[in-house]
């Protein structure tokens, strides 16, 4: 599931230089083939608060997506105080403010403006293979007992650690996950840069809206499992496996500590 090294795709795109009016003008070309023609089908909602470094790149993967989706792009401008916004309008990306500051405001921002049926939660520093939209989609599209669609990911290194080591930790990780489903809650493995539901779905039980100490994507997916719309469903395809970096990871405190946590989360209880 997890490859050692980073495809080469992926990597391509990483390591891109997207800062020109060449690069703009691809990405607009290829969100028009994406939009088609009429109103969406899905919404990639997208939070981001000072992303100016990762952004365009984001949006470079997820324009080169093929599916059979009429797919429209709103990014929520979180109180940026940097070029985020100026990029994402050049990229012809359309960009709303928020300006209740954090992550629940902005994806419930982002859902009120967006107008697909299907809603796909995204970050702005993750990479998307060209496949993610359709094979995510798919299950919401044909499987009414499904209620919320969830991904698998695998870590872009911008700290200390390298690939060699997060092809380990991640088969780890996958393991923990298998164990939340049978010792907690499933619920729990849901993140919101790679998840999906349906919008009327996501009104009929308060949005985002969680009570303190959960976190706004599980307890969502938590919401729609239990007003009945269906069951949790995990993509775990190769070709819709997502790349994101590691640097919240850091900012936690590293790899060390993200193990720990996941030990204690899965054997001993508490908040993911």
């Amino acid at each position: 599931m997890h490859p050692i090294a980073i495809p080469k795709p992926i990597a391509q795109l990483w390591n891109g230089n997207y800062n020109t009016p060449q690069a703009f003008e691809t990405i607009r070309q290829q969100y028009q083939h994406l939009r088609k023609d009429g109103s969406p089908d899905v919404s990639i909602v997208m939070p981001a608060y000072n992303e100016e470094e990762n952004i365009v790149r984001t949006l470079a993967s997820l324009t080169a997506n093929k599916t059979q989706f009429a797919v429209e792009i709103v990014v929520v401008d979180n109180n940026s105080k940097d070029k985020t916004a100026a990029l994402v309008q050049a990229c012809g990306v359309r960009c709303v403010p928020e300006t209740k500051q954090g992550i629940t405001n902005a994806r419930n921002g982002g859902l009120d403006a967006a107008a697909g049926k299907y809603i796909l939660n995204a970050d702005a520093d993750t990479i998307y293979p060209d496949e993610w939209i359709e094979r995510m989609v798919l299950p919401l599209h044909t499987n009414n007992n499904v209620a919320l669609v969830y991904g698998t990911f695998s870590f872009i290194p911008v700290g200390s650690t390298g690939r060699f080591t997060y092809f380990f930790y991640e088969h780890f990780a996958d393991f923990t996950r298998w164990l939340n489903k049978y010792l907690k809650d499933e619920a729990v493995n849901v993140y919101g840069f790679n998840s999906g539901f349906r919008k009327e779905q996501g009104y009929a039980v308060e949005k985002f809206n969680h009570p303190l100490g959960t976190n706004e994507d599980g307890y969502l997916a938590l919401k729609l499992r239990n007003k009945g719309f269906g069951k949790l469903h995990q993509v775990s395809h190769t070709k819709a496996l997502v790349w994101t970096t590691d640097r919240r990871l850091q900012i936690d405190g590293g790899l060390y500590k993200a193990t720990w946590r996941r030990i204690k989360r899965v054997f001993f209880g508490g908040p993911r």
